[in-house]
């Protein structure tokens, strides 16, 4: 792992992810999200949306091209055979829709230790087309024995 002053505060190139209908329906239908707004155009209509609607956890979706490097990155030199998922936060903006195109940036917000652990703990922010925030995501994972 390279020096925890390089590391934290790095970022990466943004992740472009093009949102379409049938990804959503997937979605939905692999989580059970019943909804009509996430399914069916007219009922998003219905309900006022201008397309079929994102339910909020496909954000992890489009945010997964953005962070996948930050962990891989061997500067920060996460131990995959020792690592554990830590959890994962979001803080939604605006709903995201089908035939949205959304940009994730990620970054390494803090790698630190505590015990026999290494806390390593990424940022993404994705926008929408127009520049709005969609979603604010934190990511952690723990590495044992670190």
């Amino acid at each position: 792992m390279a020096e925890q002053s390089t590391v934290v505060g790095k970022g990466y190139e943004p992740f472009e992810y093009e949102v379409g209908r049938e990804k959503i329906r997937e979605y939905a239908n692999a989580v059970g999200e019943e909804n009509p707004v996430h399914h069916d155009p007219h009922a998003a209509s219905g309900a006022g949306f201008r397309a079929v609607v994102a339910p909020p956890m496909f954000a992890v979706v489009y945010s997964s091209g953005a962070i996948v490097p930050a962990m891989f990155d061997p500067d920060v030199g996460m131990n995959f055979a020792m690592m554990v998922h830590g959890g994962q936060e979001f803080a939604w903006s605006d709903l995201v829709y089908a035939g949205d195109t959304i940009t994730t940036t990620a970054s390494v917000l803090d790698i630190s230790k505590r015990d026999d652990k290494t806390f390593y703990v990424f940022e993404t922010v994705s926008v929408n087309q127009d520049g709005r925030e969609v979603t604010r995501g934190t990511w952690t994972n723990i590495e044992r024995g670190g």
